[in-house]
């Protein structure tokens, strides 16, 4: 099951932070660490909301999280897979959480979706690429349908930086301790 959340309404982030909880619940026992790929390029408005938010909350240390894909260091189609392949290697119980902007219906634009289930990365601009993740996130920037590439380049910043302001504050309102499996 996939979960909308009006990014614009109040107290939005509280509504992801429960639904994010949900989703990790789901996964109980299963996980001893906790990974956030943020996949996204710096390159394109409409893209990068995952590395923003991997830039924010890789300023956060918690023992036994981890993000990958930062405005510095993005997570692209490019090397996707061979980053995949090291979180698998070097966190093979971790619990992955992945996130991505994405486009959608003019009805949904500034909502954020959550759900248990890897995510398809690059699928609104027709990529072929693996699907990563236990759970995913994606803020849905834009209109999709038509001209998808130039759709994303002309995407406004201030709704990706709003989109991902709601959903980091959403996750650091999940995980405000230092262990994250004794607090749920």
């Amino acid at each position: 099951m996939i979960f909308y959340v009006d990014g614009k309404k109040e107290n939005s982030d509280q509504e992801i932070s429960g639904l994010l909880k949900k989703c990790i619940l789901h996964h109980a026992g299963e996980w001893s660490e906790l990974v956030f790929l943020c996949i996204g390029s710096d390159r394109m408005t409409g893209d990068c909301l995952g590395p923003y938010i991997g830039q924010q909350l890789s300023r956060y240390k918690r023992q036994g999280i981890y993000v990958y894909g930062t405005l510095s260091h993005p997570v692209h189609a490019l090397n996707l897979e061979k980053i995949h392949a090291s979180i698998q290697q070097l966190h093979p119980c971790a619990l992955i959480i992945a996130i991505d902007a994405c486009l959608g219906e003019k009805k949904h634009l500034g909502y954020v979706t959550i759900g248990n289930g890897a995510l398809y990365p690059g699928a609104g601009v027709r990529k072929k690429l693996p699907p990563v993740g236990d759970i995913h996130i994606t803020g849905i920037v834009n209109i999709g349908g038509v001209l998808e590439q130039l759709t994303l380049q002309t995407t406004r910043l201030s709704t990706v930086i709003s989109l991902a302001d709601v959903i980091i504050q959403g996750i650091l309102s999940l995980i405000p301790c230092e262990n994250l499996k004794q607090t749920l």
